[in-house]
Order: C-alpha cells, then structure tokens, then sequence
C-alpha cells in the first residue's frame, strides 16, 4: 500500500467561523492540498482535481485544536488515481475523532494532455507500529521570495510548527516556543516543490522540551528529495496561568 502523506495545521481563529470551529471550506482546501500531495509524490508528474466523491463532516474542530488531513493513493488507472482523505481534529489534552473522510480523484496531464500510464499501487506492507512523525506542505507562490525559493520567514514558521505539534502530542498541555537554537538553511526550495518536516524530541527538562527538526524537499518531477534546513526548537508546557508547567515526562 502507498505511504501515507500527513498534512497537520491549527486551527486559528482567522480559520474559524462564527461558532468558533474551523470553516469548512478551510477544511475542503486542506483535503484537495493533501490529495494533491500524495498523488504527485506517486505520479512525479503534474496533477489536478477531476472530482470527489460525497463529503461528509461528521464532526467539529475546535479553536486551538490540531487537525490532521492524511491522504493515501487507494485506486490507480492509466491517467488517474483516487485518494483517500481523512480529517481528524487532535485536542490539546489528548483525545481524537474523525471529522470528514472523502475519496478525491485526480488526474495527471502533461501540456495539457492526458500523461503516459502511472505507476501501479504497490502491494500491501506490513506496518510494524507506530511511524516517526512526518508533516508535509506545497511550496506555493505566496510562501516565496522575490529569488522565487521558499522565504526563510515561512521555512521557519513551518519548522516552529512542527515542533509544536511534536511537543504538544508529547505532553498534553499547551506548548509556547521559548527558543529557536541554531537553524541553519543548506539549499534553496523551489516554488512548487513538496517540503517534509520531520521533528523528534531530543531533550527534556522540567517543562521544557527540545525539539529537532529536520526539514526536507521533494522536487515534483524527478522525485529528488534533499535535506535543506535544521534546527533545534525549545518548547515550554505551560498551565491555565500561562507559566510553567513541571509535568514533563523525561525521555
């Protein structure tokens, strides 16, 4: 069976709608994007939606809450693929639930033609536990710079992010970032090319946590993945008073 492509995000309040839940046409774009991912990174080609099947939202995200969308190729044809698409919402404390699943249809076209035969599914995999965390995004044009490459500003949000969501999974309590130690960025990302992030705690403290993450490109075509970016991020649990908060569990 294909990988699984994990796309996770927060729900902010400029993704709200008035009953303080995440908007669903917010959630519908986050579904398309992670269909999209996971059907380039099986096609190495050029992809757009054709269509999707029923959607239904089965459940709420919460404000503050962690959503991830996880896209998997589940029907390959010569020229099109379906990708199966789940949304769950991740509460802080702990604690998750399906909020939509849909299958989106894609199709690879090359000039604006239908492209040569796709890549057969692979076969069913064992899986043996739980997967180190892996987050993916879409380098598109209004993440670049005036170069035409990932800005360094969005590089780092989304390497603050995943260590967010690393640390939050970890402790169960709302996290602050009190440090950012050492980034250093090795190569250029192009517009259009796929990041991975790949965080891991590597030191705890009695509130603190240091998270290490790793970020990765992915170039569309030719399926090349280098790594581009490192750094260590200090993240603090902290309480209803937004101090401190010593239940840390050492590694």
């Amino acid at each position: 069976m294909a990988d699984t492509t994990h796309l996770i995000d927060i729900v902010f309040p400029g993704d709200t709608n008035h009953h303080g839940t995440l908007f669903g046409g917010v959630g519908l774009a986050h579904m398309d994007k992670v269909a999209f991912i996971a059907a380039t990174r099986h096609a190495h080609g050029p992809i757009v939606t054709a269509s999707c099947d029923r959607i239904d939202f089965s459940a709420p995200a919460h404000l503050g809450e962690m959503v991830e969308f996880a896209g998997r190729v589940v029907r390959v044809g010569r020229r099109s693929l379906g990708i199966e698409v789940t949304m769950i919402a991740e509460a802080v404390a702990g604690g998750r639930r399906l909020c939509s699943r849909a299958v989106f249809n894609m199709v690879a076209v090359a000039n604006g033609a239908a492209s040569s035969p796709l890549p057969s599914l692979p076969p069913m995999a064992d899986v043996p536990g739980a997967s180190p965390l892996r987050m993916v995004e879409m380098v598109f044009p209004e993440w670049t710079s005036h170069y035409g490459s990932l800005h360094g500003g969005h590089a780092l949000a989304a390497m603050s992010k995943a260590a967010f969501v690393c640390a939050t999974r970890r402790c169960h309590k709302a996290v602050v970032l009190a440090a950012a130690q050492h980034v250093d960025f090795t190569s250029q990302i192009q517009i259009g090319e796929i990041i991975e992030l790949a965080p891991r705690i590597v030191a705890t403290g009695r509130s603190s946590m240091s998270v290490e993450v790793e970020l990765w490109a992915k170039s569309l075509l030719s399926g090349e993945r280098r790594m581009c970016g490192h750094g260590v991020f200090v993240m603090v649990a902290v309480g209803d008073n937004h101090r401190p908060s010593p239940s840390v569990a050492v590694l």
